[in-house]
């Protein structure tokens, strides 16, 4: 090519490749040879590196024949100059690419197959790995939902057989010494307790039904009641039944609270009945409330005895573990796990604290 870029000699061998005549490609210039995207990306990029440097290697290029149809091709390009440094010509070397070029653009679609092959892999584990977890979850809730079932049922059959054959001895003796002795108002007082503990059990796994259901314990919240006179209330119930224990109290409440005061008494019985049944009896159960002037209630319940292991502490609020916690406790093992419910939906809390000299459940209520 001449210092203006117009082409001063071609061979046969490009004619034959471009189907034109000799006369037809000299005095072109090199883009008008190829097509729309070359012809801008030569003159922008290849031209500006030829003057730079003074030569271009393996420069890929797309060349028009003469039937309109795309020639792919290698360029070299190198200049010729006098000793003065002026342009004398510049030598263009052209390679069919065809295959080259095919085999490039099979390269680049087999990495962009082998990338979408390795997305949709990927894909495939991670939905596998997701429904293998969630059938895992699936079977793990199932089980453990029967063995829940199967807690639940025996533990059931065992506490309600005690407080009725407790009534069915009593009805029976009742009925067959057909008058009243001196054992009778004891008999009728056992009866009566069977028949509470009975109804007590009955309320605790409707509440573990409302729990389990996603219901949640259900709230009725009054502020105009004395905090106070309902925690005496439960503490006179707990006395009566257990006349030779002595409860201690200490009350320091700044002013009235916003609760459900049948829920707090619900709890506030399983913790000191908690307490009765596994505090040390020759020893006092000490109550402790107080509610601040901002309103945050804090409600304890402490006693003497053995301390709870460290590792058993959160199983104390899960539902049927009252035979790895405590061997000799009564009831559903619903208790705690009960009162930690009533907790939650009011917000707050139940905390234990366990050492040689006691054990004492915390309940903790934000202001409302």
């Amino acid at each position: 090519m001449w210092p203006d870029g117009r082409i001063a000699k071609v061979n046969a061998t490009l004619c034959d490749w471009l189907g034109r005549p000799r006369e037809a490609i000299l005095g072109k210039r090199l883009r008008d040879l190829l097509n729309v995207a070359g012809s801008i990306f030569y003159e922008t990029h290849f031209a500006p590196m030829l003057r730079m440097q003074g030569y271009f290697h393996e420069v890929a290029l797309d060349m028009v024949r003469a039937d309109g149809s795309i020639m792919p091709v290698l360029a070299n390009a190198a200049e010729r100059r006098d000793t003065s440094g002026e342009l004398l010509f510049t030598r263009l070397t052209l390679f069919k690419a065809t295959e080259r070029r095919q085999y490039e653009r099979d390269l680049v679609e087999a990495r962009a197959a082998e990338r979408d092959a390795r997305r949709q892999l990927e894909d495939m584990v991670m939905s596998l790995q997701a429904g293998m977890a969630e059938q895992v979850a699936i079977v793990m809730e199932e089980k453990h939902n029967s063995e829940l079932k199967e807690q639940f049922v025996a533990v059931l059959g065992h506490d309600l057989r005690n407080p009725l054959a407790a009534i069915d001895a009593g009805l029976g003796k009742i009925l067959r010494d057909q008058q009243w002795t001196d054992r009778t108002p004891v008999i009728l007082n056992l009866m009566k307790n069977s028949v509470s503990r009975m109804s007590a059990l009955i309320d605790n796994v409707l509440d573990l039904a409302r729990s389990r259901l996603g219901g949640g314990i259900l709230l009725n919240r009054d502020e105009a009641r004395s905090l106070q006179s309902t925690l005496e209330m439960v503490i006179a119930e707990i006395q009566a039944a257990n006349p030779d224990r002595t409860i201690s109290t200490r009350f320091q409440i700044a002013r009235t609270v916003r609760i459900d005061h049948d829920r707090i008494a619900q709890l506030f019985s399983n913790l000191l009945g908690n307490a009765v049944t596994h505090g040390a009896p020759d020893k006092d159960i000490a109550v402790d409330c107080t509610v601040d002037d901002a309103g945050n209630l804090s409600l304890s319940v402490a006693n003497a005895g053995d301390p709870i292991p460290q590792e058993m502490v959160p199983l104390l609020f899960q539902p049927f573990h009252r035979g790895q916690v405590r061997s000799n406790a009564h009831g559903l093992g619903l208790g705690l796990y009960i009162a930690s419910e009533i907790a939650q939906a009011h917000g707050g809390r139940i905390d234990v604290e366990s050492d040689q000299n006691e054990i004492r459940f915390i309940l903790r209520l934000p202001a409302q």
